[in-house]
């Protein structure tokens, strides 16, 4: 099906906050549309009413997505036109939507972007932490090895990292960061932003776990830190590091590769002492 003879999907972003963020463009959009799906159609009732759209509203979110999706590609195959918006900020960053996005594509259904707020942005040009290049990371899973792999990977980044937090895991995250050795790394903690108490706490890792510790804090935080320094680990720790892994059932090539992305050492090298790891087996 080509895209002329559809609908359009929508994608559009909503204040994070401050209801004055919200663009010319997306007002008219979602008064011209045949549907909004919103991710909790209460709170997404009150940025309408306040901009006079009356378009009809559908929930759609990480329970429903899945068995929805396909009836919506299919109202959109007619040529109808449906905006997608989350409850704050940019649809898919953090939110759902992606499952929707990737079936119109294959559908070939345009799917057109709005911007406007987004907390991760907002955060990090305000953090004064180097915008040029970053990684966002999301919500960190809770426990287990892709929570450790993440702060591996955030231990070992040479660029800027953002990622998400909720209130009451943001010290022991900070806490965690430090134990891996990223004390004195340059950080931003980005909280409510362009909401009545917007705030943007700057300090090392290690000076922002002390003052959340003491000062628990409330409402949606972003946390940017800056890139991590280049530290050339002793032959020693990288050879007990590669045994450690290689013992715990890993293969030379994947110890390889672990131990390059914690330690910043080359592959190269990694690799030869994992081999001389396993030769002495």
């Amino acid at each position: 099906m080509s895209e002329t003879s559809a609908g359009s999907l929508f994608v559009v972003s909503t204040p994070i906050g401050n209801m004055g963020d919200f663009s010319f463009r997306a007002v008219e959009i979602l008064k011209s549309v045949s549907l909004i799906l919103a991710e909790d159609t209460r709170h997404t009732k009150g940025l309408l009413a306040r901009y006079e759209i009356s378009t009809p509203m559908s929930s759609y979110h990480e329970h429903n997505e899945a068995k929805t999706t396909p009836a919506i590609v299919a109202r959109l195959s007619t040529g109808e036109s449906i905006a997608l918006v989350s409850d704050a900020g940019t649809p898919l960053l953090s939110d759902p939507g992606a499952r929707l996005v990737s079936a119109c594509t294959e559908a070939g259904i345009a799917v057109v972007p709005v911007p406007g707020a987004s907390a991760l942005l907002a955060a990090l040009v305000a953090s004064g932490i180097d915008a040029s290049k970053f990684t966002f990371f999301g919500f960190l899973t809770r426990t287990g090895a892709d929570r450790r792999d993440a702060l591996d990977e955030i231990t070992a980044m040479r660029h800027t990292c953002v990622l998400y937090e909720s209130p009451n895991r943001l010290a022991s995250t900070l806490g965690e960061l430090e134990q891996r050795g990223n004390g004195d790394r340059q950080a931003a903690v980005a909280r409510e932003m362009t909401k009545q108490f917007e705030e943007v706490r700057r300090g090392t890792v290690g000076e922002l776990r002390t003052y959340y510790e003491d000062n628990p804090p409330r409402g949606e935080i972003v946390v940017v830190l800056s890139a991590a320094s280049v530290r050339v680990p002793e032959d020693a720790v990288v050879r007990e590091r590669v045994r450690a892994l290689r013992a715990s059932g890993m293969s030379s090539r994947d110890a390889a590769a672990r131990v390059a992305s914690e330690l910043g050492v080359s592959k190269r090298v990694a690799y030869q002492m994992a081999q001389e790891s396993r030769e002495g087996e």
